[in-house]
Parts: C-alpha cells; sequence; structure tokens
C-alpha cells in the first residue's frame, strides 16, 4: 500500500468538492438549516390539543369540569363552543378540532343523586399515539375531578372526608427529568443527518469517476483498489467530522441538550460508525453505473434504515422478524451510542457492544466494495 497514491487520491477528492459551490453548500451550511429545522419540527410532545365543547347540561357543574380542561391550557385549547351534536362530526372531519367534550344534559342531575355522571370525549383517532395520549390526559383530569366530588359530597353530608386507600406511585425520569422530547430527537436528527451526508456523498464516488471518463484512467494506474476505497472515504469522512462538530455545538449551544458523557469517546466512535456508513455508500457506487440509480439505490437503503433504526419508533414494539433485520443497520448501534453518551453519559464499558458490531459491519462493507471495485477493474 502506497501512502503517495493515497494522497494523491483525498487530495483529488477535495479540489473536486471545493470547485463545486453547491456541494460545498449542501456540506457546509444544509447540515446547520436541517438541525434547526428538524430540531423545532420533530417532537413528540403533544400540547395545544384544539377542543371543542358541547354542554346541553348548562349548569354550574358542568362549566366546572370545563374549568377543569381551561385550567390546562398549555395541553387543551378551547376554541369552540357548540351547540348541537349535529356539528362534532363535521369539527372532526375537517381537522378544525382534534378533541370534543359533551357533557349530556343530566349530568349535574347524576352528581346530585350521587350516580355515575358520563361525559363523552370524541378524539381523533388519525394518529394513535396522539389519540392515547391526549386520552391519558382527559382520564387524569376526569379522575382528579372525581374525586374532587367525593370529598365535598362527604362533607356536605357531615361526614368526615377521610382519603381513601390508595397507592401512589413516585415516578423519577432518570437522564432527562422533565421529560423533554428534544433531548431525545435532536442527538437522533445528528446520526440522521450523519449517515445522510456519508451515505449519498460517497455513493456518487465511485459513478462520477466513470460518467465523466476517469475510471479508465485510474484503472491503467498502478492504484490498488485497497488505496482507491481509502482515498474516497477519508476526504468524506472529514467532511462528516466537520458536521458532527456544527451538529454538536449547535444541539448544545442553540437548543441545550446536554453532554453528559465523554466527547473524546463520542468522537471515536463516531469514526467506527463512518467505517460503516462511508462502506455503505462506496458499495452503492460501485454497484450502480449511473449517478442517478446510485441515488436511488441509496434511497432505498436510507429509508427503512432511519425508520427501522428507532430514532422514533422503539425497536421492541416491531415484529420479531423486523427486529431480527434491524440488527444489520448501522445507524442502530449509533443511535444506542449517541444517546447513551448524551443523556446517560455512559462510556466504553457500557458501549463496547454496539462499537464492536459497528466494527464488524464497517469491516465488511469496506471489504465488500473493495472486492467490488476489483471485479469492475478485471
Amino acid at each position: 500500500m502506497s501512502v503517495m497514491r493515497i494522497y494523491h487520491i483525498i487530495r483529488k477528492e477535495i479540489i473536486q468538492v471545493r470547485r463545486d459551490p453547491k456541494m460545498m453548500f449542501l456540506i457546509l451550511v444544509a447540515p446547520i438549516l436541517q438541525l434547526l429545522i428538524f430540531g423545532y419540527a420533530i417532537t413528540s410532545d403533544i400540547q395545544h390539543i384544539s377542543t371543542a365543547v358541547l354542554d346541553m347540561d348548562n349548569t354550574a357543574q358542568s362549566r366546572e369540569l370545563i374549568s377543569k380542561f381551561e385550567a390546562s391550557p398549555i395541553y387543551f385549547d378551547i376554541n369552540r363552543r357548540l351547540s348541537s351534536p349535529d356539528e362534532i362530526s363535521g369539527l372532526l372531519d375537517s381537522g378544525k378540532a382534534q378533541m370534543v367534550i359533551w357533557v349530556p344534559k343530566g349530568f349535574a342531575a347524576n352528581i346530585g343523586k350521587a350516580k355515575p355522571a358520563e361525559v363523552q370525549v370524541a378524539i381523533d383517532g388519525t394518529d394513535s399515539a396522539t389519540a392515547s395520549a391526549v386520552g391519558g390526559y382527559v382520564n387524569a383530569i376526569a379522575g382528579r375531578h372525581s374525586q374532587t366530588l367525593i370529598v365535598r359530597t362527604l362533607r356536605y353530608r357531615g361526614q368526615s372526608a377521610v382519603p381513601l386507600a390508595q397507592v401512589n406511585a413516585q415516578v423519577r425520569a432518570w437522564y432527562n427529568p422533565d421529560l423533554k422530547s428534544i433531548y431525545f430527537l435532536v442527538p437522533g436528527v445528528l446520526c440522521l443527518l450523519l449517515v445522510i451526508t456519508t451515505t449519498m456523498l460517497t455513493s456518487l464516488a465511485v459513478v462520477r469517476e466513470r460518467e465523466i471518463g476517469t475510471l479508465e484512467q485510474i484503472i491503467v494506474t498502478p492504484i490498488k483498489p485497497f488505496e482507491l476505497v481509502i482515498g474516497k472515504t477519508v476526504p468524506f469522512a472529514i467532511i462528516a467530522y466537520v458536521n458532527v462538530l456544527m451538529i454538536v455545538a449547535g444541539a448544545t449551544l442553540w437548543f441545550g441538550v446536554p453532554i453528559r458523557g465523554s466527547l473524546l469517546l463520542l468522537f471515536a466512535l463516531t469514526a467506527v460508525f463512518l467505517t460503516a456508513s462511508l462502506g455503505t455508500g462506496l458499495f452503492v457506487s460501485t454497484v450502480s453505473k449511473t449517478q442517478q440509480q446510485a441515488m436511488m439505490v441509496s434511497f432505498f437503503i436510507l429509508q427503512p434504515s432511519i425508520l427501522l433504526s428507532g430514532f422514533m419508533f422503539p425497536i421492541d414494539n416491531m415484529p420479531r422478524i423486523i427486529q431480527y433485520l434491524v440488527y444489520l443497520l448501522p445507524l442502530r448501534y449509533y443511535l444506542e451510542i449517541i444517546r447513551g453518551i448524551f443523556l446517560r453519559g455512559v462510556g466504553i464499558a457500557v458501549l463496547w457492544p454496539q462499537a464492536l458490531a459497528l466494527f464488524i459491519l464497517g469491516g465488511i462493507l469496506i471489504t465488500a466494495s473493495t472486492l467490488r471495485f476489483t471485479k469492475k477493474v478485471v
């Protein structure tokens, strides 16, 4: 292996990138813009639920219940008052309301008779996760209001309002005590942007040489396949590290995401991940004949990688056969590493299985790319 030959390949790649203003924009500016957009747009916090109220009882008791929801303006925005049940379907169909609280006639009378007083809550179930969370909010408010009514009834009857026996779970969320979804999602955005950038850039590396007619020149030179692979990946690894530095700075300084672990360990394990990510893009480049084909193959690989890696959806909730396939995705392991370092502050003693998996996958992909290029040369 010749260090000088590798150096000249690296130098050639850097010159090509510098001569392309659009590529420089995509490398240096686009990741920061995407971090800002994704950081604000992607969130699992459910707030400001558009709510309509249909109060058919129109009593002090029904208004008191509605006031419990109005007292939670972060979660419920009561912006419509209905007069007929016929209006409910139209509101939910048009999306003008996500939830409708229907207090039927006789609500206060049932409370006065110590009977169950029912309230119907219609929730837009298009997004099942959101509907489930909203249902939890509603049940919590209704439960607290029921306890208030029980105590009030006992006092009205002259009985001692002794609290009933109950179990109180003191919940403590480790690593993210405020349960801010941005702390979970922004490190994931770092992984997302990194895998997209590295895979897409390297997927065009060999294909571009073929389309501009310089691949034949490379074939007749003394350059060995492994030297070409290293020379093609090192410049993009440098670009990836620049992106990592910018995104980490943006995540910590702009979004306030804490880094409880070692930055040195983060950069070291990023190098292991880049071996797998760059190897994926380079392998795509060796099996594609045109840049359009390389882009389509990259998209075919990236889409399941992002959706199945645990970026948004828990892997444990996926079917068993899909969970086995996820073991082949480098992004899955890097997400665990990034979130472990950012939020849990764990070290290599905990993260070594993920690092080993990335090392094995990276070795396989780099070797496959080298062998594939050898076949092209022959």
